[in-house]
């Protein structure tokens, strides 16, 4: 699956494509090899003009692609690996991921089978970020999204309808797809106007709908933190 070769073997070679699935960036080569890199917190693509200064240090600088007038910078990314032909297939993230949220047409009944094959009792504050059910959505939008709904992130799986589903679904895809373009650069937007957030990040201060004040805690398998308004989102 992985091909065990330096990243110098690509020169001379041509990206063919480039593709975005959830949060996995593949940049396909007419060699049939795929580049397969993954952000999580830390790590970004930018694009330079040659010659044109960057804008973080070089030594955070971990892969540098040429071709011809543009260079493409990845820095600090934990994830880099080189797939050999139908690798993709076998790779055990990309082969699971769920229906990608931002895709034009979101395939909510497959979205639905997943999540009808998990525990009845699993957190909603889990399954938003099961990749293997959805993918794409991270913690901010699971919490954006979990109270647009009314729904505490700690709410069964099991007590929530299947349009209920459906809609928090088609919510965090409404919620992310703005942010999603070029345009967002200067400031996500909630609903409420640039980074004006409901609840992610906001733990300690007052509901914008109602006044209490905001809790958090993790929450979860991968323990990450959620935020949810005691009111607006009651503990089940």
């Amino acid at each position: 699956m992985l091909e065990a070769v330096p990243a110098q073997s690509l020169v001379g070679d041509r990206v063919t494509e480039v593709e975005a699935r959830a949060k996995h960036l593949l940049i396909r080569f007419g060699s049939g090899r795929v580049l397969h890199t993954h952000m999580r917190m830390t790590g970004a693509w930018h694009v330079y003009r040659a010659g044109e200064r960057w804008k973080r240090p070089a030594w955070q600088a971990r892969l540098v692609l040429e071709a011809g007038e543009r260079i493409a910078v990845l820095f600090n990314a934990p994830v880099i690996e080189l797939l050999v032909t139908g690798g993709e297939a076998l790779h055990p993230a990309l082969s699971g991921l769920g229906p990608d949220v931002l895709a034009p047409e979101l395939d909510l009944d497959e979205v639905w089978r997943r999540a009808a094959q998990l525990e009845p009792a699993t957190e909603m504050g889990d399954l938003l970020l099961n990749q293997r059910v959805v993918s794409g959505i991270g913690n901010i939008y699971r919490c954006e999204t979990l109270f647009v709904h009314k729904t505490h992130p700690r709410t069964a799986l099991g007590s929530i309808p299947e349009e209920t589903l459906r809609a928090m679904m088609r919510t965090a895809a409404e919620l992310m797809i703005p942010n999603a373009m070029p345009s967002a650069s200067v400031g996500r937007d909630f609903g409420l106007g640039p980074d004006r957030r409901w609840v992610y990040g906001r733990s300690g201060r007052p509901c914008r709908r109602c006044g209490t004040v905001i809790a958090s805690g993790r929450v979860g398998t991968q323990a990450r933190t959620a935020y949810w308004c005691p009111r607006c989102q009651p503990a089940p």
